[in-house]
Protein backbone atom coordinates (compact mmCIF):
# COMPACT_ATOMS: atom_id res chain seq x y z
CA UNK A 1 0.00 0.00 0.00
CA UNK A 2 1.45 3.37 -1.01
CA UNK A 3 1.65 6.22 1.47
CA UNK A 4 -0.89 8.96 0.69
CA UNK A 5 0.37 12.44 -0.10
CA UNK A 6 -0.01 14.09 3.28
CA UNK A 7 0.53 17.49 1.67
CA UNK A 8 -3.22 17.38 0.97
CA UNK A 9 -3.77 18.13 4.67
CA UNK A 10 -2.15 21.55 4.28
CA UNK A 11 -3.22 22.24 0.71
CA UNK A 12 -5.17 25.37 1.62
CA UNK A 13 -5.98 27.42 4.72
CA UNK A 14 -9.04 26.09 6.49
CA UNK A 15 -10.60 22.67 5.92
CA UNK A 16 -8.86 19.80 4.12
CA UNK A 17 -9.60 16.06 4.07
CA UNK A 18 -7.50 12.98 3.33
CA UNK A 19 -8.41 9.25 3.54
CA UNK A 20 -5.81 7.28 5.50
CA UNK A 21 -5.35 3.53 5.80
CA UNK A 22 -3.18 2.55 8.72
CA UNK A 23 -0.66 -0.10 7.72
CA UNK A 24 -1.42 -2.08 10.89
CA UNK A 25 -5.17 -2.17 10.19
CA UNK A 26 -5.49 -2.91 6.46
CA UNK A 27 -8.86 -2.35 4.84
CA UNK A 28 -10.05 0.15 7.44
CA UNK A 29 -10.12 3.78 6.36
CA UNK A 30 -9.73 6.78 8.65
CA UNK A 31 -10.66 10.16 7.22
CA UNK A 32 -8.12 12.74 8.38
CA UNK A 33 -9.87 16.09 8.58
CA UNK A 34 -7.56 19.05 9.01
CA UNK A 35 -7.97 22.67 10.08
CA UNK A 36 -4.97 24.54 8.68
CA UNK A 37 -4.12 27.99 9.98
CA UNK A 38 -3.46 30.75 7.45
CA UNK A 39 0.23 30.74 8.32
CA UNK A 40 1.92 27.36 8.62
CA UNK A 41 5.55 26.22 8.76
CA UNK A 42 7.19 22.90 9.71
CA UNK A 43 7.53 24.37 13.23
CA UNK A 44 3.76 24.88 13.67
CA UNK A 45 2.50 22.65 16.50
CA UNK A 46 0.36 19.66 15.53
CA UNK A 47 -2.80 18.88 17.52
CA UNK A 48 -4.91 15.75 17.07
CA UNK A 49 -8.59 16.31 17.92
CA UNK A 50 -10.77 13.29 18.70
CA UNK A 51 -14.52 13.28 18.13
CA UNK A 52 -17.25 11.73 20.26
CA UNK A 53 -19.60 8.79 19.83
CA UNK A 54 -21.28 10.37 16.77
CA UNK A 55 -18.00 9.77 14.86
CA UNK A 56 -18.32 13.32 13.51
CA UNK A 57 -14.72 14.22 12.85
CA UNK A 58 -15.80 16.88 10.38
CA UNK A 59 -17.78 18.71 13.05
CA UNK A 60 -14.87 18.59 15.49
CA UNK A 61 -12.50 19.87 12.82
CA UNK A 62 -14.97 22.67 12.15
CA UNK A 63 -15.09 23.55 15.85
CA UNK A 64 -11.37 24.34 15.58
CA UNK A 65 -11.47 26.29 12.30
CA UNK A 66 -12.02 29.63 14.09
CA UNK A 67 -9.42 28.73 16.73
CA UNK A 68 -6.33 27.60 14.83
CA UNK A 69 -5.04 31.02 13.75
CA UNK A 70 -4.99 32.53 17.22
CA UNK A 71 -3.77 29.27 18.77
CA UNK A 72 -1.18 28.90 15.98
CA UNK A 73 -1.70 25.15 15.71
CA UNK A 74 -2.41 22.72 12.89
CA UNK A 75 -5.37 20.48 13.79
CA UNK A 76 -5.94 16.97 12.48
CA UNK A 77 -9.19 15.29 13.46
CA UNK A 78 -9.10 11.55 12.64
CA UNK A 79 -12.62 10.32 11.86
CA UNK A 80 -13.20 6.70 12.89
CA UNK A 81 -16.33 5.60 11.05
CA UNK A 82 -18.73 3.14 12.66
CA UNK A 83 -18.48 1.05 9.50
CA UNK A 84 -14.75 0.39 9.86
CA UNK A 85 -14.36 0.89 13.64
CA UNK A 86 -17.65 -0.31 15.11
CA UNK A 87 -18.60 0.32 18.72
CA UNK A 88 -16.70 1.29 21.84
CA UNK A 89 -14.27 -1.63 21.61
CA UNK A 90 -12.76 -0.22 18.41
CA UNK A 91 -12.75 3.42 19.49
CA UNK A 92 -13.18 4.32 23.17
CA UNK A 93 -11.34 1.18 24.28
CA UNK A 94 -8.72 1.33 21.52
CA UNK A 95 -9.21 -2.09 19.90
CA UNK A 96 -7.11 -3.48 22.76
CA UNK A 97 -9.32 -6.55 22.97
CA UNK A 98 -12.17 -8.13 21.07
CA UNK A 99 -15.77 -8.27 22.31
CA UNK A 100 -14.92 -11.41 24.31
CA UNK A 101 -12.02 -9.69 26.07
CA UNK A 102 -9.25 -11.49 24.21
CA UNK A 103 -6.29 -9.12 23.92
CA UNK A 104 -5.09 -8.20 20.43
CA UNK A 105 -1.51 -7.41 19.38
CA UNK A 106 -0.49 -3.93 20.59
CA UNK A 107 0.34 -2.90 17.01
CA UNK A 108 -3.39 -3.19 16.17
CA UNK A 109 -4.59 -0.94 18.97
CA UNK A 110 -6.15 2.21 17.54
CA UNK A 111 -4.48 4.27 20.29
CA UNK A 112 -1.28 4.13 18.22
CA UNK A 113 -2.76 5.76 15.12
CA UNK A 114 -2.06 9.43 16.00
CA UNK A 115 1.60 8.58 16.60
CA UNK A 116 1.87 6.80 13.26
CA UNK A 117 0.23 9.68 11.40
CA UNK A 118 2.62 12.07 13.14
CA UNK A 119 5.59 9.91 12.14
CA UNK A 120 4.41 10.08 8.53
CA UNK A 121 4.08 13.87 8.77
CA UNK A 122 7.68 14.05 9.98
CA UNK A 123 8.91 11.68 7.28
CA UNK A 124 7.22 13.81 4.62
CA UNK A 125 8.77 17.03 5.94
CA UNK A 126 5.41 18.62 6.75
CA UNK A 127 6.46 18.96 10.38
CA UNK A 128 9.79 19.14 12.14
CA UNK A 129 8.19 19.12 15.56
CA UNK A 130 9.44 16.55 18.06
CA UNK A 131 5.96 15.91 19.47
CA UNK A 132 2.26 16.70 19.23
CA UNK A 133 -0.82 17.41 21.32
CA UNK A 134 -4.11 15.56 21.74
CA UNK A 135 -7.60 16.78 22.61
CA UNK A 136 -10.60 14.50 22.96
CA UNK A 137 -14.19 15.22 23.95
CA UNK A 138 -16.73 12.67 25.26
CA UNK A 139 -15.86 9.32 23.61
CA UNK A 140 -12.78 11.10 22.29
CA UNK A 141 -11.88 12.01 25.86
CA UNK A 142 -12.13 8.31 26.68
CA UNK A 143 -9.87 7.46 23.73
CA UNK A 144 -7.25 10.03 24.71
CA UNK A 145 -6.90 9.32 28.42
CA UNK A 146 -6.88 5.54 27.93
CA UNK A 147 -4.20 5.90 25.26
CA UNK A 148 -2.08 7.84 27.75
CA UNK A 149 -2.81 5.25 30.45
CA UNK A 150 -1.56 2.39 28.28
CA UNK A 151 1.68 4.13 27.38
CA UNK A 152 1.02 5.82 24.03
CA UNK A 153 2.82 8.95 25.28
CA UNK A 154 6.18 8.86 23.52
CA UNK A 155 5.70 11.97 21.38
CA UNK A 156 2.85 13.55 23.30
CA UNK A 157 3.59 17.04 24.60
CA UNK A 158 0.13 18.15 25.78
CA UNK A 159 -3.15 16.32 26.43
CA UNK A 160 -6.67 17.38 27.32
CA UNK A 161 -9.43 14.84 27.96
CA UNK A 162 -12.80 16.60 28.17
CA UNK A 163 -16.20 15.37 29.41
CA UNK A 164 -15.44 11.65 29.15
CA UNK A 165 -18.29 9.34 30.06
CA UNK A 166 -16.11 6.77 31.84
CA UNK A 167 -12.48 6.51 32.91
CA UNK A 168 -9.73 3.95 33.31
CA UNK A 169 -9.09 4.72 36.97
CA UNK A 170 -5.33 4.66 37.67
CA UNK A 171 -5.51 1.68 40.01
CA UNK A 172 -5.42 -2.09 39.66
CA UNK A 173 -8.64 -2.45 41.68
CA UNK A 174 -10.80 -2.44 38.52
CA UNK A 175 -10.05 -4.13 35.22
CA UNK A 176 -9.61 -2.20 31.98
CA UNK A 177 -11.44 -0.27 30.56
CA UNK A 178 -12.67 1.03 33.95
CA UNK A 179 -9.28 0.68 35.65
CA UNK A 180 -5.80 -0.59 34.92
CA UNK A 181 -6.29 -4.10 36.22
CA UNK A 182 -5.57 -6.96 33.81
CA UNK A 183 -3.39 -4.72 31.63
CA UNK A 184 0.00 -6.06 32.68
CA UNK A 185 1.22 -2.60 33.74
CA UNK A 186 3.80 -2.70 36.53
CA UNK A 187 4.25 -0.28 39.44
CA UNK A 188 6.95 1.76 37.68
CA UNK A 189 4.75 2.24 34.63
CA UNK A 190 1.78 3.39 36.71
CA UNK A 191 4.01 5.78 38.65
CA UNK A 192 5.25 7.27 35.35
CA UNK A 193 1.64 7.71 34.23
CA UNK A 194 0.76 9.57 37.43
CA UNK A 195 3.70 11.95 36.91
CA UNK A 196 2.71 12.64 33.29
CA UNK A 197 1.07 16.04 32.70
CA UNK A 198 -2.55 15.17 31.89
CA UNK A 199 -5.31 17.79 31.92
CA UNK A 200 -8.93 16.78 32.46
CA UNK A 201 -11.63 19.31 31.59
CA UNK A 202 -15.14 19.08 33.02
CA UNK A 203 -18.12 21.17 32.04
CA UNK A 204 -19.90 22.11 35.25
CA UNK A 205 -23.26 21.70 33.48
CA UNK A 206 -22.41 18.24 32.12
CA UNK A 207 -24.81 16.63 34.57
CA UNK A 208 -27.60 15.38 32.27
CA UNK A 209 -28.18 11.65 32.77
CA UNK A 210 -31.07 10.91 30.39
CA UNK A 211 -28.80 11.17 27.35
CA UNK A 212 -28.90 7.75 25.61
CA UNK A 213 -25.11 7.92 25.20
CA UNK A 214 -24.49 8.47 28.91
CA UNK A 215 -22.91 5.23 30.21
CA UNK A 216 -25.13 3.66 32.86
CA UNK A 217 -23.64 0.19 33.29
CA UNK A 218 -22.63 -0.80 36.83
CA UNK A 219 -18.88 -0.07 36.53
CA UNK A 220 -19.68 3.34 35.00
CA UNK A 221 -22.17 4.28 37.73
CA UNK A 222 -19.59 3.31 40.34
CA UNK A 223 -17.46 6.20 39.04
CA UNK A 224 -20.13 8.80 39.78
CA UNK A 225 -23.69 9.87 38.89
CA UNK A 226 -22.71 12.37 36.14
CA UNK A 227 -19.87 13.01 33.72
CA UNK A 228 -18.86 16.02 35.80
CA UNK A 229 -18.69 13.92 38.97
CA UNK A 230 -16.73 11.17 37.19
CA UNK A 231 -14.07 13.63 36.01
CA UNK A 232 -13.49 14.75 39.59
CA UNK A 233 -13.49 11.15 40.82
CA UNK A 234 -10.82 10.33 38.23
CA UNK A 235 -8.56 13.13 39.42
CA UNK A 236 -9.20 12.27 43.09
CA UNK A 237 -8.25 8.65 42.37
CA UNK A 238 -5.01 9.75 40.70
CA UNK A 239 -4.05 12.02 43.57
CA UNK A 240 -4.79 9.35 46.13
CA UNK A 241 -2.82 6.76 44.19
CA UNK A 242 0.12 9.13 43.73
CA UNK A 243 0.13 9.91 47.45
CA UNK A 244 0.03 6.22 48.31
CA UNK A 245 2.99 5.58 46.02
CA UNK A 246 4.92 8.64 47.19
CA UNK A 247 5.12 10.22 43.72
CA UNK A 248 4.10 13.63 42.42
CA UNK A 249 0.76 13.71 40.58
CA UNK A 250 1.05 15.65 37.33
CA UNK A 251 -2.68 15.60 36.61
CA UNK A 252 -4.87 18.70 36.77
CA UNK A 253 -8.58 19.35 36.37
CA UNK A 254 -10.16 22.45 34.85
CA UNK A 255 -13.83 23.17 35.44
CA UNK A 256 -15.49 24.98 32.52
CA UNK A 257 -18.27 27.01 34.08
CA UNK A 258 -21.76 26.73 32.65
CA UNK A 259 -20.82 24.35 29.82
CA UNK A 260 -22.54 21.02 29.38
CA UNK A 261 -21.80 18.17 26.98
CA UNK A 262 -20.72 20.53 24.22
CA UNK A 263 -17.73 19.68 22.05
CA UNK A 264 -17.67 23.13 20.44
CA UNK A 265 -17.49 25.14 23.66
CA UNK A 266 -15.09 22.69 25.29
CA UNK A 267 -12.80 23.00 22.27
CA UNK A 268 -12.79 26.77 22.67
CA UNK A 269 -11.95 26.42 26.36
CA UNK A 270 -9.14 23.94 25.64
CA UNK A 271 -7.51 25.89 22.80
CA UNK A 272 -5.50 28.41 24.88
CA UNK A 273 -4.35 25.68 27.30
CA UNK A 274 -3.12 23.42 24.52
CA UNK A 275 -1.61 26.27 22.51
CA UNK A 276 0.42 27.49 25.47
CA UNK A 277 1.66 23.99 26.31
CA UNK A 278 2.60 23.11 22.74
CA UNK A 279 4.41 26.39 22.11
CA UNK A 280 6.33 25.94 25.36
CA UNK A 281 7.39 22.43 24.36
CA UNK A 282 10.60 21.62 22.57
CA UNK A 283 10.50 21.90 18.78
Amino acid sequence: MSTPDLAALIARPGANDLPWQDANLPGRTILLRSARPKRITPETPILFVHHGVARNGGDYRDFWLPLVDEADVMVIAPEFSNADFPGSHWYNFGNRADSKGVEKPRAEWTYGIPGRVFAALRASGITRRSGFGQFGHSAGGQFVHRAMSLGFRDWVQAVVSANAGTYAMPTMASDFPYGLGNTGLDDATVAALLRFRLTVMAGTADVITDDPNFPKDKPAMAQGPTRYARAHAYIASARAEASRRGVECGWTIVDVAGVGHDGNRMSAAAAPILSAALHAAAL
